[in-house]
């Protein structure tokens, strides 16, 4: 089997994602997670000045989704057929525009551009929320093909990032299949393994 090195700040966000799939799939990997200080030192041994970045046998690769989709071929997780692989894959993409929504608000710095972003993620990311949570009811609880896959996987574990974006409030609270997406996925013995395991982090 290869050696498997992920390398990320000390939290979940981006990398807890590629996290669930390792742990789902039973791959071992190593969980290098280094202090913030020393990320200068770090960036320019990244293939693109960014992480997470993982290596499998010593050759590194970053770029989160392309990452977790990797993983997720080798867990099973891409759909039975390519319509249902493009279903996920679309799935993911529109995980990730609500990620930018929040992300755009949270990491703003100006007070006036916050305030008119804050908006925006008030009236942007609802529907998101309320597309995704009919898409679950519509495929039998999960996202695509009533069957786990890896979207599944990266929305509950992107959801403690989400929330803490969010103004760190439960950004699924109004939303009954999500919820019950995230407590399905949470109760998957490798997932639920992994949750008790991990090092604390705030988001």
């Amino acid at each position: 089997m290869p050696s498997y090195k992920l390398t990320y700040f000390p939290v979940k966000a981006l990398g807890e994602p590629i996290r669930f799939l390792f742990s789902y799939a039973g791959i071992p990997f190593e969980d290098v997670r280094f202090d913030r200080e020393d990320w200068p030192k770090i960036k320019p041994t990244t293939p693109y000045g960014q992480v997470p970045m993982l290596e499998v046998d010593g050759k590194k690769v970053a770029q989160s989704t392309a990452i977790c989709r990797y993983l997720a071929k080798k867990a099973g997780l891409v759909g039975k057929d390519d319509w249902e692989a493009l279903e996920i894959d679309a799935t993911v993409d529109t995980i990730h525009d609500l990620r930018a929504r929040l992300a755009a608000f949270h990491y703003e710095e100006d007070p006036n551009t916050k305030a008119a972003k804050e908006k925006v993620v008030e009236e942007q990311v609802p529907p998101y929320l309320e597309r995704l949570d009919a898409q679950v009811a519509k495929n039998g609880g999960y996202f695509v093909g009533g069957a786990l896959s890896w979207a599944d996987l990266l929305f509950v574990s992107l959801l403690d990032y989400l929330n803490f974006m969010n103004k760190k409030t439960d950004l699924i609270e109004k939303y009954e299949n999500l919820k019950q997406l995230r407590d399905k996925v949470l109760a998957l013995p490798a997932i639920k393994t992994w949750v008790e395991s991990r090092p604390e982090s705030e988001c």
